[in-house]
């Protein structure tokens, strides 16, 4: 009762043959394996994108880098004695 024989499986696939038919089953296989191949060619890009790219930080914190020095008010800043 813990496994099912080859018998059990064959009678399983038959049925689901009889109920879904073999065109949707090559469709929905066909399908699946576009959706294996596009998630392997993501990671494959993302990880590639990772180790190549450089974090820069976006334009407008640089432009505003120099302005914020000026108005910036260190509250930890010591007095001079």
């Amino acid at each position: 009762m813990g496994s099912f024989s080859i018998w059990h499986w064959l009678i399983v696939l038959l049925i689901v043959v009889m109920v879904f038919g073999t065109k949707k089953l090559k469709n929905m296989g066909s399908d699946l394996g576009g959706a294996v191949k596009g998630f392997k060619d993501g990671m494959k890009d993302g990880s590639a994108a990772d180790t190549t790219a450089t974090p820069t930080p976006p334009a407008g914190q640089v432009a505003n880098q120099a302005a914020a020095d000026k108005t910036t008010i260190d509250v930890e800043a010591k007095q001079k004695s």
